[in-house]
């Protein structure tokens, strides 16, 4: 058996890079696999281009959204998600909030791109709305499509020997950050559609690229317009609020939920505006949500 790694998915194919540099088209013994980009897994060899997936490896962490009716994998074994948003058009607190949550909950690291930071009209806004997150210790970090060469100077050192996971609502500029930091992501694209018969690319599942030189990999995700944190539960939730974390050793109760509970430490830093107020707000809902019962 071959180790290898997954850098593009489509329905039960996948394509693999073998450690040596080789691309395999994969398939796998069952129907659901439940295997996406990112995932290091063992392949027995088929034919000349093809290989059965035998095994997938430990994950040290998976990037997922879920609502009630699915779930929607963006990556496996990342180490940083980079949130694109844009000066205009207005991106949403409430999906920013919610893909920070989600990386604190699976232990990555956030980082904000603030993307089209040319548009200087809009800029002291798009920085003001961000301003709680900045001060969450999360970097945002300030990026312009029209400026391709400073972008890279910016971008690749905080990429380099890493995993990065490229998200971000339609229309924030992803793909044009992706296109300049991997010049051949285009022709890769087409490749990895073709190997995958999936015909012409639109991003409807995330695919995995190395920068140039081996500077780090840098994955590409589908757009956005709901981020739903269904399947985490209560701890997880809160671990998605680490700004929480040292006011929560106070509470009274063990089991405390932050909501309504007497001698909560959460609520009384609330009350003294040692907590973002917003986002107390965004984690009663996301709660509300992961604790609702199931519909059929």
């Amino acid at each position: 058996m071959i180790r290898g790694r997954v850098i593009a998915a489509h329905g039960r194919h996948y394509q693999v890079e073998l450690d040596d540099g080789q691309l395999r088209q994969c398939y796998t013994r069952g129907k659901k696999s439940g295997i996406c980009v990112g995932d290091y897994v063992d392949i027995e060899i088929q034919g000349q281009e093809e290989g059965r997936i035998e095994r997938i490896h430990e994950r040290r962490n998976l990037l997922y959204r879920s609502d009630e009716m699915r779930a929607k994998q963006f990556a496996a074994n990342v180490d940083q998600l980079l949130i694109v948003v844009a000066v205009e058009p207005l991106f949403s607190d409430d999906l920013t909030g919610r893909a920070l949550a989600g990386a604190f909950s699976a232990d990555i690291s956030p980082v904000i791109l603030l993307n089209k930071s040319d548009l200087s009209k809009g800029l002291p806004l798009a920085r003001a709305r961000l301003a709680e997150m900045a001060a969450l210790g999360v970097p945002v970090v300030e990026t312009s499509t029209l400026h391709p060469d400073a972008l890279r100077d910016t971008l690749l050192p905080l990429l380099a020997g890493k995993t990065s996971l490229l998200l971000g609502q339609s229309g924030m500029g992803k793909s044009s950050i992706l296109n300049i930091l991997v010049p051949d992501a285009r022709a890769d694209t087409q490749a990895h559609s073709l190997a995958l018969g999936t015909g012409k690319h639109t991003t409807t599942s995330s695919r995995l690229y190395h920068l140039p030189d081996s500077q780090g990999d840098l994955i590409d995700s589908p757009g956005f317009q709901a981020f739903g944190l269904k399947h985490l539960g209560q701890t997880e939730v809160e671990q998605g609020f680490p700004e929480f974390a040292p006011f929560s050793q106070h509470c009274r109760f063990y089991n405390c939920t932050h909501r309504h509970e007497p001698g909560c430490g959460v609520l009384e830093a609330l009350e003294k505006g040692l907590i973002n107020d917003k986002r107390h707000e965004l984690y009663m809902r996301i709660l509300a949500e992961s604790t609702a019962p199931q519909k059929y």
